[in-house]
């Protein structure tokens, strides 16, 4: 199977979806000629021309107003926000209007198709603007379902079955991920929303992640096994629907757990990934729950300060020494 990355992937579903949909369309900030700030959207422009990859003012919610209005249209729009951090401008079509349009009208809207494409995270140093992780507060909105791939593979599988679903649907892609390749193939293949993965077998505690911080969990468990301890690793990929039944099932077979965000603790994917185990699992537990997430400050600028603030593998690593026994 040929490798390719990230970026390539989720083009390449774009691309694969534009061919077999003509009401797909692409638009946002920089998407067309210039390829999108960080290339992902590269030669679609050329491929599909200005009405379907098109670029936009710099206008947030008129970016997002239009998809709306193009979902209820009958197109299947997927804008995309040039950074996650940006959709505090444009909230209330993400979360008080698409979610909520086919609860709201009478049975008169029966679809409401739309992929809003953003990405997300730090370790670019590019500072408190541009680099949060603020995932957790799309999961509290009934009606929007959240994606957060961590591999090529699945950033093609997922993205594929978010632009053939019929709701709103949040795709965050990390900054980081964008360059890293991996096994893709070539053919068209969905993997559905809300599954969860066992992306490595375990025995002695469940290492439970998503996005950039699943490449740190599995780094950690292949380190853990040098030292005796057999990890498993649990890739979240959807975080709203959340698959309850696939963590649930780890942890009471490892009936130990430690789950890893880039996210402040605060409110966050982790907080709820917990709340679910306690209701499932509390039983099989043999020792307490961690979290490891960023700490509860604005992303500073410097490097140092900014390496020290996020999640690392030596986080990750301590965490499972503590409970470990």
């Amino acid at each position: 199977m040929r490798e390719i990355t990230y970026a390539e992937a989720i083009r390449e579903a774009l691309r694969q979806e534009m061919k077999l949909d003509d009401k797909v369309f692409i638009f946002g900030e920089d998407v067309g000629a210039f390829g999108g700030c960080f290339g992902v959207t590269g030669s679609l422009y050329d491929e599909f021309g200005p009405d379907r990859v098109m670029d936009t003012p710099i206008s947030e919610a008129a970016i997002l107003g239009t998809a709306l209005g193009a979902a209820l249209m009958g197109m299947r729009p997927v804008p995309e926000i040039m950074f996650v951090d940006f959709m505090t401008v444009c909230m209330d079509y993400l979360t008080n209007q698409a979610p909520k349009t086919r609860y709201m009208c009478g049975g008169q809207v029966q679809k409401l198709p739309m992929v809003v494409r953003a990405p997300s995270g730090g370790w670019i140093r590019a500072a408190g603007q541009h680099s949060q992780s603020l995932e957790g507060w799309f999961t509290q909105v009934p009606g929007l379902k959240v994606v957060m791939p961590a591999t090529p593979h699945d950033a093609k599988g997922l993205l594929t079955a978010s632009l053939r679903d019929n709701n709103p649907v949040l795709f965050i892609e990390h900054k980081v991920l964008y360059g890293v390749a991996g096994p893709v193939p070539e053919e068209e293949y969905v993997i559905p929303l809300g599954q969860a993965e066992v992306k490595k077998q375990g025995t002695d505690v469940t290492l439970i992640s998503y996005s950039f911080m699943l490449n740190k969990a599995l780094s950690v468990a292949e380190q853990l096994t040098g030292q005796g301890i057999s990890a498993e690793v649990v890739d979240l990929r959807t975080l709203s629907p959340l698959d309850h039944d696939t963590i649930a099932q780890s942890v009471q077979k490892t009936h130990k757990a430690v789950v890893v965000q880039e996210a402040v603790e605060m409110g966050g994917v982790a907080a709820q990934v917990v709340k679910s185990l306690m209701d499932s699992s509390f039983d099989y537990l043999d020792a307490p729950i961690k979290t490891v997430a960023a700490a509860n400050t604005v992303i500073p600028f410097s490097p140092p300060l900014e390496d020290a603030m996020l999640p690392s593998e030596e986080k990750i690593v301590a965490a499972v020494k503590e409970i470990a026994g």
